[in-house]
């Protein structure tokens, strides 16, 4: 059975082994969690790198984290925080939006229909959420992360982790029930 905890052994050869096993078995999650916080393949992997990283001087030069996987969901949801504060990412984002404007003229609401998934609607569902209830309902349902390691990942109380995903499921009913894709029954 994988456990949610490292060997607590000091030393080089100790962090080494301990960092192989976390990239091993966390590294696909963490880039899937940044990925579908990011919307962006490649910033997700820059910063699941940096992650890594964090964790390697962590095991190094500190102590070992408790619940090694909540402790790389904060650390990756922190560079992700400060990645939208950055001039780069205002830049990227002004440039993204005026695209999109033009394409957005140019397709038709019937095509964009047509092409929908089921996954692509889910993600669209879900990019409508406020970024905080977006970012619960993924750690809970994409990554299943129980609401105490979702309170400790986002740093807020876990009474505040249950409102935010209450009101955001029953935001994202509401919105599935108003697309006809769940009966009001």
């Amino acid at each position: 059975m994988i456990t949610d905890r490292l060997p607590a052994e000091r030393g080089a050869e100790a962090a080494h082994t301990a960092f192989e096993t976390s990239v091993y078995q966390y590294y696909p999650a963490v880039l899937g969690y940044l990925e579908r916080l990011l919307k962006d393949r490649q910033k997700a992997e820059d910063l699941v790198q940096e992650t890594f990283i964090k964790l390697l001087r962590q095991l190094r030069d500190r102590s070992t984290p408790d619940h090694i996987s909540a402790w790389l969901y904060r650390v990756a949801a922190n560079l992700c925080r400060d990645y939208w504060k950055s001039a780069g990412y205002q830049k990227e984002r002004q440039v993204f939006d005026q695209l999109r404007e033009e394409r957005d003229k140019q397709v038709q609401v019937a095509e964009l229909y047509e092409r929908r998934e089921t996954r692509d609607e889910m993600t669209a569902l879900l990019n409508e959420l406020p970024g905080m209830q977006r970012e619960i309902v993924v750690l809970r349902y994409y990554h299943e992360l129980k609401l105490y390691e979702i309170a400790d990942v986002t740093g807020c109380p876990i009474g505040t982790v249950k409102s935010r995903l209450f009101y955001a499921l029953r935001l994202l009913k509401s919105r599935m029930e108003e697309d006809g894709r769940v009966d009001h029954g």
